[in-house]
């Protein structure tokens, strides 16, 4: 049985399955699904508990399958963690960890947590048996998007608010671009808030006198703010991959795969193909498919043709070569790059798109 983390507190109210197993990437909600877990196994007697971290592919797996069928020493029932940071239990974890789904008694519950699990993970034997016979619980980063609603229900939870309407959705909106991709310190920002103030309603001043700027980006979802042509957004991201010591090569090869990609598409409608088709011939999809099927159909072939020249002129600014009209600064450089990216997603047409 598979479970979003927002469901979870649903399900441990109605009763406790087996085995628990927690994966996903962001530790603040990843930490907090495996203490609601060990609340309510504490609440429901399972006293005594032993805790297994998986070490590399020579972990000795027997003495988690004799805990499991051991008699507990101090309490009728106990609570066994098993921690696989490297979310890959080898061979010999897979095999036991599908007999240890199969026979763990009613009498022991079971915390399994792992990191963030690709499609073949998912989809492995292991996997499929811990699922099986108890609950997953996939944990989720919260989007940019998500994250004022996200902010403004945990201050609801610590007895604060910001005013009704449009400020207070500038006060939630400075908020989640000081702490975006940091859900850690977005969590401390929270406490220091109720800290300093008392409960009921804060302003934007209280927040912007109190709230530091901890936001980390990660550079694939910089494409996301480019292409939805949002130059605030992505300006403030790329000083924020700057200042943490980003390679400027990985940025340029993101946004220029992104350059490509919209060429690549432009050319396939240009022959012809259906929006979906070329779509998908281009390898776009997810977040980025809705983007470019916005953009593509209004770019013209010239436009796409400047984009691709551009990309190939950032690439060697950013590998140290010079050119005439260009900023010798990588991240200059990548700066221009990424807003000639973001004016044709907007579709502006007060600048013209040109290389030199």
């Amino acid at each position: 049985m598979q479970l979003r983390a927002e469901g979870l507190a649903a399900h441990l109210s109605k009763g406790l399955a087996r085995i628990y197993t927690v994966h996903g990437d962001e530790p603040l909600l990843a930490q907090e699904a495996a203490d609601q877990i060990r609340a309510a196994a504490r609440a429901q007697g399972f006293g005594e508990r032993q805790i297994f971290t998986v070490a590399g592919a020579y972990f000795d797996w027997a003495p988690v399958l004799a805990a499991a069928q051991a008699m507990s020493l101090f309490a009728e029932r106990q609570f066994i963690e098993i921690r696989i940071p490297g979310g890959k239990p080898g061979k010999d974890g897979s095999e036991a960890l599908q007999r240890y789904a199969e026979a763990a008694p009613d009498d022991v519950l079971t915390l399994v947590t792992l990191p963030r699990l690709d499609k073949t993970q998912l989809s492995s034997a292991w996997f499929m048996a811990l699922d099986g016979h108890g609950v997953s619980v996939r944990v989720e980063p919260v989007e940019r998007r998500l994250l004022p609603a996200w902010l403004a229900q945990r201050l609801k939870a610590q007895g604060q608010s910001v005013p009704e309407g449009e400020d207070g959705q500038r006060a939630l909106a400075f908020f989640a671009d000081r702490v975006e991709g940091n859900l850690l310190a977005a969590h401390q920002e929270l406490q220091k808030l109720a800290l300093l103030h008392p409960k009921g309603e804060l302003t934007l001043a209280d927040i912007e006198a109190a709230v530091l700027d901890v936001a980390r980006f990660d550079v694939f979802k910089l494409s996301e703010a480019v292409l939805a042509g949002n130059v605030p957004r992505l300006l403030r991201m790329l000083d924020g991959l700057e200042a943490e010591g980003e390679a400027a090569v990985l940025v340029h090869w993101n946004l220029a795969e992104d350059a490509r990609a919209l060429a690549r598409v432009r050319a396939a409608l240009d022959a012809g193909k259906p929006l979906p088709l070329a779509l998908r011939e281009a390898r776009v999809w997810g977040a980025k498919e809705r983007l470019v099927e916005r953009i593509a159909p209004r770019l013209d072939s010239a436009q796409a043709g400047v984009l691709v020249q551009a990309a190939q002129v950032c690439d060697g600014l950013v590998k140290g070569l010079r050119h005439p009209d260009w900023p010798s600064d990588p991240w200059a450089a990548l700066r221009r790059f990424a807003l000639m990216l973001a004016e044709t997603a907007s579709g502006k047409t007060g600048t013209v798109l040109t290389v030199r």
